[in-house]
């Protein structure tokens, strides 16, 4: 299978169809890496909204625990990451949001001129949206990370003050909640998406609606393998 660009997996690790017509979008790995990140983020935000916000502060109570709880959970949030690491299918999604196609400019171009057709917006298995919103949270989470820590280990980095770190700590922490909202609001109104990253599995049909280039690429609409287990 020619190499193209938005395609890095290596010939012979397309995704194959199932019996039922559904092709597997997801690995385990990749489900799993999604879910924790996801988990670990939803602390971080709560156990903040819980130190910053008065009311709550007051609701909850115990703040050396809170603070605690949002310490570690800061510090923890690159785990699933680097374990993701582990697993070829992780590092070969990796290569596709760090690789964007011409295509993905037509796609940007048709949102801003608000052409929602599925031809105008072409895409591989990630679309422009989702390759700019990975590459934002990939600077955004080592950045609220340092700046934490300047905020926790306070001679850390004597030249840099604890009021500069708590403020870019906030104004980013502010900027990630707006996009992590758009991002929830966007997977709401896409039930299908969802079911891919839940079990792995998206239907074909929606697969060539959203992601004809990814099919293409992969040799997906071509390709006649034996079936996989859905649920597995």
């Amino acid at each position: 299978m020619p190499s193209t660009a938005g395609s890095t997996a290596r010939t012979g690790t397309a995704p194959r169809p199932d019996a039922t017509g559904r092709i597997r979008r997801f690995a385990p790995a990749e489900r799993l890496v999604h879910r924790a990140t996801g988990c670990l983020m939803l602390l971080c935000l709560v156990s903040a909204a819980c130190l910053y916000i008065g009311p709550l502060a007051l609701l909850v109570g115990r703040r050396p625990l809170v603070v605690t709880v949002h310490e570690w959970s800061g510090i923890s949030l690159p785990l699933p990451f680097l374990l993701g690491l582990l697993s070829a299918e992780f590092r070969a999604d990796l290569r596709r949001l760090n690789r964007f196609a011409v295509y993905d400019r037509q796609w940007l171009r048709a949102l801003r001129g608000g052409r929602a057709t599925p031809g105008a917006r072409p895409a591989g298995k990630f679309n422009a949206g989702q390759k700019l919103y990975a590459g934002w949270i990939a600077g955004a989470v080592p950045t609220m990370m340092f700046t934490g820590l300047l905020m926790w280990c306070t001679g850390l980095l004597p030249l840099i003050s604890r009021t500069s770190a708590i403020f870019v700590h906030d104004l980013l922490a502010w900027a990630i909640t707006f996009v992590l909202v758009g991002h929830t609001r966007r997977a709401l109104m896409d039930p299908e998406a969802r079911l891919g990253m839940r079990t792995g599995y998206v239907s074909r049909s929606w697969a060539e609606s959203h992601h004809p280039r990814w099919l293409t690429e992969e040799g997906l609409d071509t390709v006649n393998d034996e079936p996989d287990n859905p649920n597995s």
